[in-house]
C-alpha cells in the first residue's frame, strides 16, 4: 500500500489501549455542551520558498467555548506552561482573572498578530462597547512553528480566513489533521496538526464530560510512543535517511473543556495534568519546544453585566479532582495520536516533504502486542481512591449509583485533617514514664 492511498482512521480504530474510561459521542472537545470548533485551512503554491507568495501551508482555528457568548457569559479559566519557548497572547489575563472571556484561536507563530487583531474587530463588531462602555479584550491566540512547511514569513493568514474559522465553528464531529491551524505541523517528525479526544466519566465520579483539542508540532521520531509502545524506534530505522526539520523541535498547543464545577486554580491543576499526556506521546519539552495549555470549564457562568455584589458557583471538591486528571491524560494522549493518524502526507515550501504515520505498520506491532494487553480491563470497576466504607467490588460506570453514593475520601488535604487526628489516651492507664526507666 502506497503512502496516498492508505487510509486514515482515528487512534481507537487501530485497537490501541488508550485509557479506562470511555469518550464521549464524537469524543472531540465539542462532547462538552456549547463548545464549537471551526477550522480555515491555507493551502497553495509549491516549490522553492519565495517569501510573500508561498509555497503556504496554514490556516487558523478557531474554540468558540459557549456559542459564542463568551464576551457576556465569560467563563472561569485556567492555564498551564510546561515549557514556554512558545506564547498565547492574552494568557497573563486569564491567569490573573481566572476568566475566558474571548474565543481561542490556533494559528501559525507569525500570524498571531493578525490573529488577534482580526479577532479584536470582529468581538467589537458584535459588541459595541467594548473599550467604551465595556474593558477592552485580549484576544487568547496560540501558536506553533510550521515554517519547516509553510512560508511562515509570508503571514498568509488574514482576517477573512480568522472569520470563516469563527462563523464555520459547530458542535459534533471535529476535523482533524491537516487542517486550519494544523495544516503545516509535524509530530515527531511524521505530519500531524489538530487533534481531539473526549472522557465521559461514570456517575460515580460525577458524570462530567471532559474534552482536549491539540495543535501538535513537537519531537522527534526516535521518542514516539503509541499507547505506551516504543512504535518509533522501530520506525527510526526505516526513515532513517528522510530529509527532516533539525532546527527546531516544536511545540504543542492544548485547549481543555469540561462541564465539571471547577474554580480557577483546579483548571490550572487539571491543565498540569495535561503535561502527562503529552509525555505519554514522547515529548521531553526541550529547551526550544513550547507546550502550553489553557483550559476553561462551563459550568459557572461568570455575567459581565449584573447589580449584585456577590456571585454564587457551584464548586467540585478537590477531593474529587483524581478522575479528571486521569480523564485529561488519557484524551491528551489520544487527542495527539489522533492528530497523526488522520493527517495525510505534505509536500511545503522548497520541497521538504512529511510523511504520514504508517499506520499499516502500526496496526502490525499492535497485533503483535495484544496479547499483553488483550486482558486488561477497560471499564473502571472502582473509584480511583475506594470511597469510605465502600468494598473492592463497587459499581462500574454502567451502574446506577449516584455521586451521592460514593462520598470523598476522608484524606488529609488542603480541605483540613480527618478528626480526630491522634488517638485519645485511656485516662485510666498510667502516663508514660519518659526517665527511660
Amino acid at each position: 500500500m502506497t503512502e496516498a492511498s492508505e487510509k486514515r482512521v482515528r487512534a481507537r480504530e487501530l485497537g490501541l489501549p488508550l485509557g479506562r474510561f470511555k469518550p464521549g459521542k464524537h469524543n472531540a472537545i465539542t462532547d462538552v455542551e456549547g463548545v464549537q470548533v471551526g477550522h480555515s485551512t491555507v493551502i497553495h503554491g509549491s516549490g522553492k520558498l519565495q517569501v510573500g507568495k508561498g509555497p503556504a501551508r496554514t490556516g487558523v482555528t478557531a474554540i468558540m467555548p459557549n456559542e459564542g457568548n463568551i464576551f457576556m457569559d465569560r467563563l472561569a479559566g485556567g492555564a498551564f506552561v510546561l515549557n514556554g519557548a512558545g506564547e498565547v497572547s492574552g494568557l497573563t489575563q486569564v491567569v490573573e482573572w481566572g476568566l475566558i472571556e474571548t474565543p481561542i484561536l490556533l494559528t501559525n507563530t507569525m500570524s498571531v498578530g493578525a490573529v488577534s487583531d482580526a479577532v479584536a474587530r470582529y468581538m467589537v463588531e458584535q459588541h459595541p462597547g467594548i473599550g467604551e462602555e465595556h474593558d477592552v479584550i485580549i484576544p487568547v491566540v496560540g501558536e506553533c512553528d510550521d515554517s519547516w512547511l509553510n512560508d511562515i514569513s509570508g503571514r498568509h493568514v488574514r482576517e477573512e480566513h480568522v472569520r470563516e474559522a469563527i462563523e464555520k465553528a459547530t458542535g459534533g464531529p471535529v476535523a482533524e489533521g491537516c487542517v486550519g491551524g494544523g495544516t503545516g505541523m509535524i509530530t515527531c517528525d511524521f505530519k500531524a496538526g489538530m487533534g481531539t479526544s473526549s472522557r465521559k466519566l461514570p456517575e460515580v465520579h460525577g458524570g462530567y464530560t471532559l474534552g482536549v483539542l491539540v495543535m501538535s508540532n513537537f519531537g522527534k521520531m526516535h521518542n514516539l510512543r503509541v499507547a505506551g509502545m516504543p512504535v518509533g524506534e522501530v520506525l527510526a530505522e526505516k526513515f532513517r535517511d528522510m530529509r527532516r526539520r533539525q532546527n527546531s523541535y516544536g511545540s504543542i498547543i492544548a485547549v481543555v473543556a469540561t462541564d465539571a464545577p471547577l474554580l480557577p486554580h483546579q483548571i490550572n491543576r487539571l491543565c498540569k495534568r495535561v503535561a502527562l499526556g503529552i509525555g505519554r506521546v514522547g515529548s521531553y519539552a526541550a529547551h526550544g519546544s513550547g507546550e502550553i495549555v489553557v483550559g476553561f470549564s462551563t459550568a459557572n457562568v461568570i455575567p459581565r453585566r449584573t447589580r449584585k455584589m456577590v456571585y454564587k458557583m457551584k464548586l467540585l471538591l478537590d477531593q474529587r479532582l483524581d478522575p479528571l486528571y486521569e480523564a485529561v491524560m488519557e484524551a491528551t494522549e489520544e487527542a495527539i495520536l489522533n492528530s497523526m493518524c488522520m493527517a495525510t502526507a505534505m509536500t511545503g515550501v522548497n520541497d521538504h516533504h512529511v510523511p504520514a504515520l504508517p499506520l499499516e505498520e502500526v496496526r502490525r506491532f499492535v497485533n503483535a502486542t495484544r496479547p499483553i494487553f488483550a486482558s486488561a480491563k477497560k471499564k473502571p470497576s472502582t473509584p480511583a481512591v475506594p470511597a469510605e466504607g465502600e468494598k473492592p467490588g463497587a459499581p462500574s460506570e454502567q451502574s446506577s449509583v449516584t455521586v451521592a453514593a460514593a462520598p470523598p475520601t476522608a484524606v488529609r488535604s488542603a480541605e483540613g485533617i480527618p478528626y480526630p487526628t491522634r488517638v485519645e489516651r485511656d485516662q485510666s492507664s498510667p502516663p508514660d514514664d519518659k526517665s527511660g526507666n
